[in-house]
């Protein structure tokens, strides 16, 4: 896989909405370290600017004409491809089987377009730093459906009851804005707690404090859409 040396991480877009694109490239393009390097409205043309930009990510929508997001995660970062590349799902469809397939074929995330901007940052430094990110509100589905809800946890938590009900909120999948509003706080102080939560459960991200929050019986039954 390719890997920026000193540079910005240089990113390929694929998504068949031009204002999904749009947004995207405005976000992306605000971070410093982050450069949009080209654009795809469908799977074909993705896959064709991938192999000739070597872009070090590509962000791959599901439903594209020509080739979907899957057969395009298939093709460039699947099981004996020789130069494999990272290719981050974003996209509107959280069916189970598009999540299982898109991780088998080398997916090094897969988000939802409603988890917010914040996610889509951080899913792109994830998959850079070689850690895999998959949106909250999935992880727990997945978590539902492996096995029986487990026995709340009869050890002390380590967080706070305000921190705790930040992880429950994390679980459901609410954005830092959306969790302010709840809680009648900024969208910072909601992303300070959210920064001490990790530190104090010891994991990376947001999926992390899901998980937790799912295993301590915080997180209630996941939302179907």
């Amino acid at each position: 896989m390719t890997t920026p040396l000193g540079g910005p991480t240089r990113i390929l877009i694929a998504d068949d909405q031009e204002d999904v694109r749009s947004g995207f490239r405005l976000i992306l393009g605000s971070q410093p370290d982050m450069a949009v390097v080209g654009e795809a409205a469908d799977g074909l043309t993705a896959l064709e600017l991938a192999r000739t930009l070597r872009p070090d990510l590509v962000l791959a929508d599901i439903r594209m004409p020509g080739a979907d997001g899957l057969e395009v995660t298939r093709r460039l970062a699947g099981p004996g491809v020789p130069d494999p590349m990272r290719v981050l799902v974003v996209t509107t469809f959280d069916h189970d089987d598009y999540v299982r397939t898109a991780l088998r074929d080398g997916a090094c995330g897969f988000l939802l377009k409603r988890s917010g901007p914040g996610l889509l940052i951080e899913g792109v430094r994830a998959a850079m730093a070689g850690d895999l990110l998959i949106s909250p509100q999935i992880t727990v589905r997945l978590l539902q459906n492996l096995a029986p809800a487990p026995a709340a946890s009869t050890a002390p938590s380590p967080l706070t009851a305000r921190e705790q009900e930040i992880a429950r909120l994390v679980a459901e999948g609410l954005t830092n804005a959306e969790i302010g509003e709840k809680l009648f706080i900024t969208a910072g102080t909601a992303k300070t707690h959210i920064a001490n939560v990790q530190a104090k459960l010891k994991v990376r991200n947001r999926v992390g404090i899901a998980a937790w929050s799912w295993e301590n019986g915080l997180a209630g039954p996941a939302p179907r859409v």
